[in-house]
């Protein structure tokens, strides 16, 4: 079948009631879009009856505006080859004149209130990783996915049914993926849950927006670790929320500190099982603690479980979901940790008593992730490749630890590190004094990438720190990092 090529040139518009002729309206359109950078010299105009039925006019009055066109200049025609805009045209065409923004500035458009007040105070998120290395956070162990697996799984679905390749799929995810996630949960989370309480969201921070636009109203308090992770404040800031910063101990969110600075929140947000970014296990004595004032305030909490699957110090503490008997907890879950970011996979499981909202406002508006995506991970899941990933993971994520701790030895004295049993990254402690700051652009002018503790924080505190990934690096990178930051931190750079 002969292709039809060239570019699309609908945006033109003949208006039969006008006085001008269609010929000389088609003329302009096409000389216009030339002229103001819409075709760039080299382009290929279509052939003259693609044109005449796109546009709705006769091949006869294409031709001719076309051939005008050519005697001008603006177009070449090439014999067996079709028609194009004039290389000529490259150093020819008029300049776009320089505008002065300053004259619309009384006429910019009005911001919702409570986006203006939460760009003042969003976390910045641009500084997530893109490349593998020591000491880069958030990216797990992409070396070591097995993407062949996935490629079968993926050529398998492709060759499937049109109508579950291409179609809008199920309002709140595909069926067969919340049934494998339910499973996973129940056995290896020990959360006892069922397919309708999840919903597929396009990545954990979807889920937490749409969690802050059912539950909170401007001004409400939400109980948020300090330091805790960026992306589900950010989520909660463009609801109009008053963030409320709890600091956190070796066991977890400090519920005494919540009672006493807002007894009347009416959320709370806890990375229970790997605290984001200390690294701390909550206690199961301060998790019912938790539960029992969110209970006392008629609250909810969210649980963001993003790596709790690679637990690879003996027996895992449950996830506070599986203790929450009242029905208090919303458990977030993502693949970007387990399977790979690009992904921009998660899910969240509501309590029974939320199905009814969230089905209503996924069936209204929500887009979740693509079908075809959802459809691979459900494979992938259903088929055992995720449990046999997630065990290679905590052995591999182990020894990547392992090589750590071997390379901290060329640290020196004011640098402690940090002790983890889950997922992949730790922190590196510092004394007081030290500039955290210079320290992270130092090291970055050094191919070492690290994130400061600041950076995590709602208000400052005393201590100073950086937090290490080591999942995406090899034990020789994480060695030669070390090296580099030793030389650094001695240099108290």
């Amino acid at each position: 079948m002969k292709k039809q090529q060239g570019a699309l040139l609908t945006s033109i518009k003949i208006d039969r009631s006008a006085r001008k002729k269609i010929g000389v309206q088609l003329y302009m359109g096409l000389r216009d879009i030339i002229l103001t950078g819409g075709l760039m010299a080299g382009d290929r105009l279509p052939a003259t009856r693609t044109l005449a039925k796109e546009i709705q006019v006769s091949r006869t009055t294409v031709i001719d505006a076309i051939d005008r066109l050519v005697a001008e200049g603006l177009l070449e025609s090439r014999v067996g080859a079709g028609t194009y805009v004039s290389e000529i045209l490259e150093n020819q065409r008029p300049v776009t004149p320089n505008v002065d923004t300053a004259q619309f500035t009384e006429t910019r458009p009005r911001l919702a209130h409570n986006l203006t007040h939460a760009t003042e105070t969003y976390a910045p998120r641009s500084w997530l990783p893109h490349t593998t290395g020591a000491f880069v956070t958030a990216l797990p162990a992409l070396d070591a996915f097995p993407m062949a697996h996935w490629a079968r799984l993926s050529a398998r679905h492709l060759r499937g049914s049109r109508d579950d390749i291409m179609g809008y799929g199920q309002p709140k995810g595909l069926l067969q993926l919340r049934n494998a996630i339910a499973t996973h949960l129940n056995a290896s989370r020990g959360i006892r849950c069922h397919s309708e309480q999840i919903f597929i969201t396009a990545g954990a921070q979807q889920a937490f927006s749409l969690i802050g636009s059912v539950l909170l109203n401007a001004g409400d308090q939400v109980w948020y670790e300090n330091p805790g992770a960026a992306g589900a404040r950010n989520a909660f800031l463009s609801r109009g929320a008053q963030m409320v910063p709890i600091n956190v101990d070796k066991d977890g969110l400090i519920v005494s500190q919540g009672v006493q600075k807002s007894p009347h929140f009416r959320l709370a947000f806890v990375t229970p099982s790997h605290q984001q970014p200390l690294g701390h296990v909550m206690s199961l004595a301060r998790r019912l603690e938790l539960l029992d004032a969110a209970n006392t305030a008629q609250a909810m909490i969210v649980e963001d479980d993003y790596d709790g699957d690679f637990y690879f110090g003996g027996q895992p503490h449950p996830p506070l979901k599986s203790i929450d008997t009242q029905s208090r907890v919303i458990y977030v879950g993502t693949f970007s940790k387990t399977l790979f970011p690009s992904l921009r996979l998660g899910f969240m499981l509501v309590p029974d008593g939320l199905i009814d909202t969230f089905d209503h406002l996924f069936a209204s508006w929500i887009s979740t992730a693509p079908t075809s995506v959802q459809s691979i991970v459900a494979d992938f899941m259903d088929e055992g490749h995720f449990a046999t990933h997630i065990r290679m993971m905590r052995r591999l994520y182990s020894a990547r630890y392992d090589a750590m701790i071997d390379a901290s030895k060329h640290m020196p004295d004011s640098f402690t590190l940090g002790e983890t049993k889950s997922g992949f990254h730790t922190m590196g402690y510092l004394n007081k004094n030290a500039d955290e700051q210079n320290l992270v652009r130092a090291a970055g002018e050094n191919g070492v990438i690290v994130a400061p503790l600041n950076r995590y924080c709602l208000t400052p505190i005393a201590q100073k720190g950086l937090v290490l990934g080591f999942g995406s690096s090899t034990p020789e990178q994480i060695n030669a990092g070390m090296k580099t930051l030793a030389k650094l931190v001695r240099h108290k750079i």
